[in-house]
């Protein structure tokens, strides 16, 4: 079996190519292009000698279906995006085009090229915004809060289109948030981690934050990607909802992983302006039930576990880097946020 991954330089992204390789897959992953390579999730899994890496932008039809052409693949999981939800605020137009559009040029690209090729695209539970109806399940109305759920929302609607009007194998997961050591330092989950184990070993004083009454269904990654595969295994496409069905504040997030440390999280944590959004979802908690009915799918890890996972993560990679050993790793070159000029801090402004 072929897979092309696209975005597979993400976290999903990485661990995805892991369970498939282990599978037996040919890999190929689609990767946006920099000046500084961003390889440093597939280095960590040891995986980046064993994938095909072939550069596309999604703006540009013409390398998505050149993508295709080169790798051939029998499944396509489409992960690309711009899926950060405070970026989308301040960049709405680049997350329609990317986040949106972009799956249709995916599916177009099968359409036109190959439409036996089953197609998995990466929904999200912020379609369901701040809605009355809890816990979320797939037949739950969406209620899209922000440009990126927007965007998500248009990505979800034009699969089905393509499944229903062309009989292309499309299938939406609609997944929760989930997390792991390879979260990127802007996601709330993987920026305390982090922060916790520096100010645990005196390289940091305070960690700042925007809501801390936010709650959100928090599962594990690696345990996310499979229920992807699953959804291409089964005899007919459908959208299934991946996640815990439990739910959790920011602040009990801190408390969790400051106690990890021995830490009381008031003494180091601050409420910055420039981190609240326009608009935010105040409750997410996922139903799985029909993932774990038609696709033999539920989460192991909980979320005392996956915060204890995080956290120890974060601060063996600062000791390690204490004694002078090198990496790949993302924390060390992440620039410090207090030359960012964003919406946020000029409505505070």
């Amino acid at each position: 079996m072929r897979a092309l991954i696209t975005g597979i330089t993400g976290q999903d992204g990485a661990y995805l190519a892991k369970f498939l390789l282990d599978k037996g897959y040919k890999v190929f992953g689609t990767y946006r292009r920099l000046s500084t390579p961003n390889f440093w999730r597939l280095q960590s899994l040891d995986i980046f000698e064993r994938v095909d890496l072939i550069p596309v932008d999604l703006i540009d039809a013409a390398s998505v279906t050149e993508a295709i052409k080169t790798s051939q693949p029998d499944e396509i999981y489409h992960l690309a995006a711009q899926s950060f939800v405070g970026t989308s605020f301040e960049q709405p137009v680049g997350a329609g085009e990317i986040t949106g559009l972009g799956v249709t040029r995916v599916l177009e690209a099968i359409r036109e090229t190959n439409p036996k090729i089953k197609f998995y695209q990466a929904s999200t539970s912020e379609l369901y915004g701040s809605g009355n109806t809890r816990p979320q399940a797939e037949s739950t109305p969406f209620l899209p809060a922000s440009p990126y759920a927007a965007a998500k929302l248009y990505g979800y609607w034009i699969t089905k289109i393509y499944r229903e009007g062309y009989g292309i194998f499309a299938c939406n997961g609609i997944l929760f948030n989930h997390e792991s050591p390879l979260r990127g330092l802007e996601f709330v989950t993987r920026k305390i981690s982090n922060a916790v184990a520096k100010i645990a070993l005196g390289l940091a004083e305070e960690l700042r934050l925007g809501r801390l009454d936010v709650k959100r269904d928090w599962g594990y990654a690696p345990e996310y990607v499979k229920s992807m595969w699953l959804m291409l295994q089964q005899d007919a496409p459908d959208d299934y909802v991946i996640a815990t069905n439990e739910t959790h504040s920011v602040e009990e997030y801190l408390e969790k992983a400051f106690s990890i440390v021995g830490l009381d999280w008031r003494r180091y944590v601050k409420v910055d302006n420039r981190f609240l959004r326009p608009l935010d979802v105040d409750f997410l908690q996922g139903d799985y039930s029909k993932a774990k009915r038609k696709l033999g799918w539920e989460p192991k890890i909980r979320f005392g576990e996956l915060v204890e996972i995080m956290t120890k993560a974060d601060l063996s990679r600062w000791e390690r880097w204490q004694r002078g050993e090198r990496f790949a790793w993302d924390a060390p070159n992440y620039p410090s946020e207090d030359r960012i000029i964003s919406r946020a801090l000029e409505l505070d402004r």
